[in-house]
C-alpha cells in the first residue's frame, strides 16, 4: 500500500541524524563528543570519551574540521592542538563553572603576588586557553596523579581549578600542593546523604565516583576515577546494583558499554540525577548548523595557543 500524500516513514530526528551525517561528509568532519552529551549525539559521534581520550582524538585526527560537541574549553584543546584545523562549537555559550573559577588574569594576577614561590603550575584541563598558557602542564582526572608525580621536586605546586581534584591527587600520592578555589557546580551537588539514602535503598549496590565530588561523597565509594574508567569498573565490578556519582550523561554510554548492570544515577539532594546545564546545551540542530555554517569557530590568539600547546603537549608526554 502506498503511503497517503504528505506522510513520510522518516522522523524528523532521523531526517537530522542523516544531514549531519551527509554534511560530515562533505565537510571532511569528525564528530567528538564528550560522555556528559545528551545520547542522540554520542551515538552520531566518531569518538566519545573523557578529555584525555578527546585530547589524543583532537590531535590525531586527519579531517579539515572538528566539530566538538562538549564545552567551550574542549574545542579550545582542540584548536590548541590543530591550529590549522577548523573547530566548531554547536554552542558558543557552552561553558563550564570550573573553567569560570579561574579566569586568566586571577591566575597571572596570583602568580606574580607570589612569584617568591615560583610555583609549578598544574591545570586541570577544565580551564579556558589562558590559564593553560600559564601552566607548566595540563592535567584531566584520569592521569592527575601521574602528572602530578612527575612535577619538580624542588617547586612548589599549584594546581587549579579544581579544589576537590586535588584534594583527592594529595590523598593518593606524597606530593602536597596549593589548591585553587574552584569547584565543578554539577558534582558538589552530590552529598554524602544523597548517595547514603540510595545505598540504603539497594544495600548490594557498590558506588563509583568522579574525583571532582567532595572528600564526603569519596569517602563512600568503592571506586573514585575519571570517567573513562567508569566504564572498565562497572564492566567488571561482581556487584549488579551499581551507583554511579558524576554527570548524568554518562549513564548513557554506561548502559551501552555494561548492559549487564543496573546502573543508577547518583542522586543529589533536589533532584534523581544531576546533568550540567552547560554540556546540555548542545543539540542536534545545533550541531546540524554548525557543520552547514562552519560557525561558531573557536580562535585563539596566536601567542596563548603557543603557550598553551606546551603545556598539553607535556600532558600528552607524560600521560603515554
Amino acid at each position: 500500500m502506498s503511503e497517503p500524500p504528505g506522510m513520510s516513514t522518516s522522523s524528523p530526528a532521523l531526517d537530522l541524524r542523516e544531514e549531519i551525517l551527509r554534511l560530515k561528509n562533505e565537510r571532511n568532519a569528525v564528530i567528538l563528543a564528550h560522555n556528559y552529551q545528551i545520547g542522540v549525539i554520542q551515538d552520531l559521534a566518531d569518538f566519545v570519551g573523557d578529555s584525555l581520550g578527546l585530547s589524543y582524538q583532537a590531535q590525531e585526527t586527519d579531517a579539515e574540521v572538528i566539530a566538538f560537541c562538549g564545552v567551550h574549553f574542549m574545542a579550545e584543546t582542540a584548536k590548541i592542538l590543530n591550529p590549522n584545523k577548523t573547530v566548531i562549537l554547536p554552542d558558543r555559550d557552552a561553558g563550564c563553572s570550573l573553567e569560570q573559577s579561574c579566569p586568566a588574569p586571577a591566575l597571572q594576577k596570583y602568580l606574580e603576588d607570589h612569584a617568591d614561590r615560583n610555583y609549578y603550575v598544574i591545570a586541570y584541563i577544565n580551564c579556558s586557553a589562558g590559564v593553560k598558557a600559564l601552566s607548566d602542564v595540563i592535567c584531566t582526572s584520569g592521569n592527575a596523579i601521574r602528572i602530578v608525580e612527575q612535577a619538580p621536586p624542588d617547586r612548589p605546586i599549584l594546581f587549579v581549578p579544581d579544589e576537590n581534584l586535588g584534594a583527592w591527587v594529595m590523598e593518593n600520592c606524597d606530593r602536597r600542593m596549593d589548591l585553587w578555589k574552584g569547584a565543578c557546580y554539577v558534582h558538589v551537588e552530590f552529598t554524602r546523604n544523597s548517595i547514603q539514602k540510595i545505598k540504603d535503598e539497594y544495600p548490594d549496590a557498590v558506588v563509583v565516583a568522579h574525583p571532582e565530588c567532595t572528600t564526603a561523597v569519596r569517602l563512600l565509594a568503592d571506586e573514585v576515577c575519571s570517567t573513562e574508567k567508569m566504564i572498565s569498573f562497572c564492566q567488571n565490578a561482581d556487584a549488579r546494583n551499581i551507583i554511579v556519582v558524576t554527570e548524568g550523561g554518562m549513564l548513557h554510554r554506561l548502559r551501552k558499554e555494561a548492559p549487564g548492570k543496573n546502573l543508577i544515577a547518583g542522586p543529589t539532594d533536589n533532584c534523581a540525577c544531576s546533568e550540567c546545564r552547560y554540556m546540555k546545551m548542545n543539540t542536534l540542530e545545533k550541531l546540524h548548523a554548525c557543520l552547514e555554517n562552519l560557525e561558531p569557530q573557536i580562535e585563539i590568539p596566536e601567542g596563548i595557543r603557543r603557550k598553551a600547546e606546551a603545556a598539553v603537549v607535556r600532558m600528552l608526554e607524560q600521560s603515554r
